[in-house]
C-alpha cells in the first residue's frame, strides 16, 4: 500500500506534464521556400497617377495592387479589377479601360482579362473582349479573342484585333457586323463602294470578312461603309 501511494502523486504529476506537452499549439502557415514569389508590395483601395516625362498621362484606381519586384519578368497585378484613364497633353481623359483582372509585365505590357472595355471618348467608339494585350513599347493593342466594335453608325465583331494604342487605326479579321441602312445609302450617293453585297432596302447593311478603319476624315469628306472608314 505505501508503494501504490507513492506511485500516484507521481502518475498525476507525469500525466499533467504529458498534457502540457501535446497541448494543441496555435496554428502554424506553410514555409516559403521561395521568397521571391511574394510581392514586395500590397496596396488596398488605390488611385495612382503615373507621369512620363513629367507629364500626367494615366490614373489607375484598383480596390487590390500587388508588386512584384523579383519575378521574372517582374509584373503588377490587379486581380480584383482595374479602371485606367489616360489623358493627353491638356490633362484631359481622352482613354478609359476597364477589366475584371489585370497584368502588366516589366511596367510595359499590359494583360486585360475577363469584361475588358475600352472606350476612346473623342470618337465614342467602344472595344469589348474577354482578353486584350497592350505593349506600351510597341504602341499597339491587339488580341485573339472574340471582340466587339461599337461605333457610331455600326458594329463589329470578329476574332483578331489589333490596333494603335490611341484606338484610331485599328484591324479586325474574320468579322461580321451591320450597319443602318441610312448609313449604307449616304455612302452609296457619296459614291462610296460596300464592302459586300448588301440590300439598301434592308435594315442593315453587313461587312466584309475584316474591317480596318482610319483616323477621322475631314467634315467634307463623304463616310463610307466600306473597310476603311
Amino acid at each position: 500500500m505505501k508503494r501504490f501511494s507513492f506511485l500516484l502523486p507521481l502518475l498525476l504529476v507525469l500525466s499533467l506534464l504529458f498534457s502540457a506537452c501535446t497541448e494543441d499549439k496555435p496554428p502554424m502557415g506553410e514555409v516559403v521556400r521561395n521568397r521571391d514569389s511574394l510581392p514586395i508590395m500590397i496596396t488596398g483601395g488605390c488611385s495612382k497617377i503615373i507621369s512620363d516625362s513629367g507629364v500626367v498621362r494615366y490614373r489607375i484606381v484598383a480596390e487590390e495592387w500587388k508588386v512584384f519586384d523579383k519575378t521574372t519578368p517582374s509584373r503588377m497585378e490587379f486581380v480584383k479589377g482595374i479602371f485606367m484613364e489616360r489623358f493627353d497633353k491638356q490633362f484631359r481623359p481622352n482613354l478609359l479601360i476597364t477589366a475584371d483582372t489585370a497584368f502588366c509585365y516589366n511596367q510595359s505590357l499590359w494583360e486585360l482579362r475577363g469584361r475588358v472595355v475600352i472606350k476612346n471618348k473623342q470618337t465614342g467608339t467602344l472595344f469589348k473582349s474577354e482578353e486584350l494585350f497592350w505593349d506600351q513599347s510597341k504602341h499597339l493593342v491587339y488580341g485573339n479573342k472574340y471582340m466587339r466594335i461599337v461605333e457610331p453608325d455600326r458594329e463589329i465583331e470578329g476574332d483578331t484585333f489589333k490596333s494603335n494604342e490611341d484606338m484610331t487605326m485599328y484591324e479586325i479579321t474574320q468579322s461580321s457586323g451591320f450597319m443602318p441602312s441610312s448609313g449604307f445609302k449616304k455612302s452609296m450617293n457619296g459614291g462610296g463602294a460596300p464592302a459586300a453585297n448588301a440590300n439598301a432596302a434592308s435594315d442593315s447593311a453587313s461587312v466584309g470578312d475584316s474591317a480596318t478603319t482610319a483616323p477621322p476624315a475631314p467634315a467634307a469628306a463623304p463616310q463610307s461603309a466600306t473597310n476603311n472608314k
